[in-house]
């Protein structure tokens, strides 16, 4: 029914977020793992979402990312794991943690979750060790390192330029120079800062 809720996050309880939308607040299900992704209240967020259905009851879950979502599903079609156990298992692991888990068939990695006992944890295993390959494991791995280091070095560049306007800049003077300055995985805000006052002297 939803692939996605985007909107204004209003309010991050124990398990649930509650995000606003189209001026109707969305009681959403969530890993414990993803809260530590959110800044804080009022942020715009895209939530990924699921939809359980029952005779009685209606409850939504949400991802950050689609491949989280997919391995939820994945969790939920293995014998005796609802929701819940799903959640909790995406709570002490990530996507690709439990795809390395079930592949090294590692029940002990997978059986730290609350809820979830050893039992269980070789279930999972059994069950989707034939829906999983170490080469889309690795392939999600390598993604996601890349998506990390892209945010990351947006967030630097977008420091920089806020330092920069803040010292006078123009907006496009300062997107300019830092646009210029190449950057790396251990390159820090400051050292930005210095190459693009660097580059601001040749514009």
């Amino acid at each position: 029914m939803y692939s996605y809720i985007k909107g204004e996050l209003v309010e991050i309880l124990e398990d649930v977020i509650v995000v606003e939308a189209g001026q109707i607040g969305y009681n959403i299900h969530i890993p414990a793992s993803m809260i530590d992704n959110f800044t804080g209240i009022g942020q715009e967020v895209k939530i990924y979402t699921y939809l359980q259905v029952k005779e009685d009851d209606m409850q939504l879950y949400g991802f950050l990312s689609r491949d989280d979502l997919n391995i939820f599903k994945l969790l939920l079609g293995v014998n005796g794991i609802g929701p819940k156990g799903a959640l909790a298992i995406l709570s002490v692991m990530t996507p690709d943690d439990l795809r390395f888990a079930v592949l090294g068939e590692d029940s002990k990695a997978i059986a730290k979750a609350p809820g979830i006992g050893s039992k269980t944890a070789q279930r999972v295993i059994l069950e989707l060790k034939d829906k999983l390959s170490l080469e889309e494991a690795f392939e999600a791995k390598t993604n996601h390192i890349a998506e990390a280091n892209s945010n990351a070095a947006s967030s630097i560049k977008n420091e920089a330029v806020q330092a920069l306007t803040a010292l006078g800049y123009s907006s496009s003077e300062a997107l300019k120079a830092v646009s210029a300055v190449e950057l790396n995985e251990h390159i820090t805000v400051e050292e930005v800062l210095k190459q693009a006052l660097k580059q601001m002297a040749f514009l």
